[in-house]
């Protein structure tokens, strides 16, 4: 049998298209569900969609990002439906700098990509189409990573690995798309998955070790591992974008990058509304107030893009005033 063709939904104008009427109703239950969660942190949506998704046929739901950007999924998955709230912003300290470096030659390296959002969004041309690489080591999730490079006209390339420290293969485990790791137990099951680091890149001919990069290291739990591996890349004009988790009360990303590495150690603050310089940790004991969601570091030892976040900051200033 030949699968449904996609719903379409475009962000801009809200139109919702090729939705049954069950399926429209689980739109508006999807979208209600965000805007209520949003007030603590969505905390409980995933487990919502997810048991409404149960209910729903199974076909994918095109998004429209913009023009020129359409990101596929199952409809009704948990972690990537509150994208049908149009108010909802999906890790928008990223897109503030994503959207400010829109004339700079760089290339994304999207690390556990999962769908291929970021590397969907950049690569399109309302943010400079940038070349992206996609890496995504899930047997579950490279496919639909492969199918978002596809409806976007093969713009960026995908790669079906796990980044680390040094190149090798690792087990790969959980429950949860957004959420698998080979930081767990070997023997907790799961799948094989070949390992490389980020300099492995540099030695393959990937990339090459001058350029500018953006490294979005979204590699739950082998943040650490990964920076160890990518020492060569790192003194190249690049920038790491880590996920601290909220619950890590101890910081453990940022402490490696602030006390054991080159890179200066930048941070959102929504207070300030600015990227700021940190130099004592106790600045995360602020900003991480929900312990169930991720929150992005920032890491570089580049002038170069050091200039363009201060740039940013004093762009920020004026908008505010």
């Amino acid at each position: 049998m030949m699968a449904q063709a996609p719903i379409q939904f475009d962000r801009a104008s809200g139109a919702l298209e090729g939705a049954n009427l069950w399926e429209r109703t689980a739109a508006l239950a999807l979208v209600t569900g965000s805007k209520i969660s949003s007030h603590f942190s969505h905390m409980g949506y995933i487990a919502c969609a997810n048991l409404l998704r149960k209910t729903l046929p199974e076909r994918n739901i095109a998004i429209k990002l913009n023009p020129d950007a359409v990101f596929e999924f199952p409809y009704g998955d948990g972690y990537w439906s509150k994208l049908l709230n149009r108010s909802y912003n999906y890790e928008d300290e990223l897109e503030l700098l994503f959207a400010d470096s829109i004339d700079v030659d760089y290339t994304l390296l999207d690390c556990g990509a999962n769908y291929g959002y970021w590397s969907v969004l950049v690569s399109s041309n309302p943010f400079g189409a940038h070349k992206a690489i996609a890496i995504e080591p899930s047997g579950q999730n490279y496919p639909k990573l492969a199918n978002n490079a596809r409806v976007n006209g093969g713009r960026f390339e995908t790669m079906k690995c796990a980044i680390g420290a040094a190149r090798g293969t690792a087990r790969l485990s959980g429950t949860k798309h957004e959420a698998f790791s080979i930081a767990g137990d070997p023997s907790a099951g799961g799948e094989e998955v070949p390992v490389i680091s980020l300099d492995d890149l540099i030695e393959d001919g990937r990339v090459a070790a001058t350029g500018k990069y953006l490294i979005k290291l979204d590699v739950e739990g082998v943040e650490i591992e990964a920076i160890k591996g990518g020492a060569r890349l790192l003194k190249a004009d690049s920038v790491i974008m880590c996920e601290e988790h909220g619950s890590d009360r101890s910081h453990a990303v940022s402490r490696y990058i602030l006390e054991q590495t080159p890179l200066k150690l930048i941070v959102f603050d929504p207070r300030s509304k600015r990227m700021e310089t940190v130099t004592e940790l106790s600045i995360l004991d602020r900003i991480k107030v929900s312990t169930h969601v991720g929150y992005n570091v920032f890491g570089t030892a580049s002038a170069f893009w050091q200039d363009r976040i201060e740039a940013l900051n004093a762009k920020t200033a004026r908008r505010m005033q």
